[in-house]
């Protein structure tokens, strides 16, 4: 809720627009009613949309496109480790965002191997080969509102997952393309997800989709410190609302959005 009202204020203060995406590309994870209740939460603490709202369940054929087009050009490879697997190598290094990095396993297969573990439906992802990604590029950089202008270093990450078969696209491609075909020119997330940007900035080159700037706001946390989270007992809004609380008292508990 703190990016949509980091982006609602932002877009006001801009006569611009306040654009709503659901990200519902994973289907265990996301529910009709989850969608529902992010609607009326918004409508009630009057955070209004412009426009229709954008489903990403409905934009898969959009992001096969882009997939088969980095795939043609040679800038994709099936992997076929298990995620403990992964886990297991010992030798995997770390990204900024506490991920490890894979340690390219698959990307030495050979082509012969490689068609016949696809002939046989092995279970795989398809990652970026970041080293060909990366040749020729030229030093790329992104807007971040709190620091100005930003080194993006996406060789950090490794070969990233941009599919798998339980996620047909991966968030990072999901929503770089939709910040294009929307024509978003500010992105305001969370700061956890701020190390993403070094990878989405690589995705823009290798796409020639646009650069928008960023806004990475604080998250909302108890007297603590600490992150809430559902998982831990932080009460939803809708809880809030049934015990009393106003718009006022939610919207103060939220980050002050910062302008540039």
């Amino acid at each position: 809720m703190a990016s949509a009202h980091t982006a609602w204020c932002r877009a006001r203060e801009a006569c611009g627009r306040f654009l709503l995406r659901i990200e519902d590309i994973d289907r265990d994870r996301c529910r009709p009613c989850y969608t529902a209740a992010i609607l009326d939460d918004l409508a009630w603490l009057g955070l209004h949309w412009d426009g229709a709202v954008l489903h990403q369940s409905e934009r898969l054929q959009h992001y096969r496109g882009c997939l088969d087009g980095l795939r043609a050009r040679g800038l994709l490879y099936p992997c076929f480790c298990s995620r403990a697997e992964i886990r297991a190598s010992a030798a995997a290094p770390h990204a900024s965002d506490g991920l490890a990095v894979y340690p390219g396993t698959c990307r030495a297969l050979g082509s012969a191997a490689r068609a016949a573990a696809l002939a046989s439906g092995a279970p795989h992802a398809w990652r970026l080969d970041m080293a060909r990604a990366l040749d020729g590029a030229p030093a790329l950089t992104f807007v971040e509102e709190s620091e100005g202008e930003v080194l993006a270093r996406p060789a950090q990450f490794g070969d990233v997952v941009l599919a798998r078969r339980d996620a047909p696209a991966s968030y990072h491609l999901c929503v770089t393309f939709d910040d294009a075909a929307q024509g978003v020119t500010l992105v305001t997330r969370g700061e956890d997800l701020k190390p993403a940007t070094h990878l989405h900035r690589l995705l823009q080159h290798l796409m020639g989709w646009p650069t928008p700037r960023y806004a990475h706001h604080p998250l909302v946390t108890d007297a603590s410190g600490r992150r809430l989270s559902k998982r831990d007992g932080a009460l939803t809004i809708a809880a809030l609302r049934q015990d009393g609380s106003i718009p006022a008292d939610i919207l103060s508990r939220l980050p002050a959005p910062r302008g540039p």
